[in-house]
This record gives structure tokens, sequence and C-alpha cells, in this order.
């Protein structure tokens, strides 16, 4: 066994604590869910009170936001901005955070 006596997975030097949770979640394949989670409890801050206080629901799965609205004409003025929506959703989270968004 003195072939592999130096093998050590771990790292020798000392890294911050985000690049260690954001190594962590690549390593596990769960960075593009932890996105999801993030982008889900931010929709309030991002579209604002209005908006938010007629969301019914929101939910995201394979890269898809889906939003359950309570208001007719919001959903419908949401629906023909889906392009700002989404590049509201980028600037804050990143390019492919989110593909495609469903008002329902």
């Amino acid at each position: 066994m003195k072939k592999y006596k130096d093998y050590n997975p771990r790292k020798k030097e000392i890294t911050p604590l985000k690049e260690a949770f954001e190594e962590l979640l690549q390593a596990y394949k769960l960075k593009d869910r932890f996105n999801e989670k993030k982008i889900v409890s931010a929709w309030a801050e991002m579209m604002g009170n209005s908006i938010a206080s007629r969301t019914s629901s929101i939910y995201a799965k394979n890269k898809q936001l889906y939003v359950k609205l309570s208001a007719g004409p919001i959903k419908k003025e949401l629906m023909m901005n889906k392009s700002k929506v989404l590049q509201i959703i980028e600037d804050k989270f990143g390019k492919g955070a989110i593909e495609d968004i469903h008002f329902l």
C-alpha cells in the first residue's frame, strides 16, 4: 500500500465558504435545483408586491418556472411580457437559470 500513501482527496489549501459550497453543489449535481429554489423564494422581490400578492403558487422543475396567478389581467400582461420577466431573472441569477415560464 505504499504506492498510494500520499493519496488524499481533500484539498490542502484553505478555501472560502462560498467557493466550497459552490463546489459541493456541483459535485452532487444540485446547482440547478438550488438555483430554482432561490428563484422561487425571490419571486416577490423581483416582481413586486402587486404581482406577488396575486400569485397563488409558484414552483420550478427542470429549468421551467410555473406560476399560478389568481388575476386574469395580470396573467395576460405577464404572458405578453414573458421575455422581460426572463430577462429580470437572468440579470439576477445568471443565464440559463430558467429557460421558460408558464403562467397558469
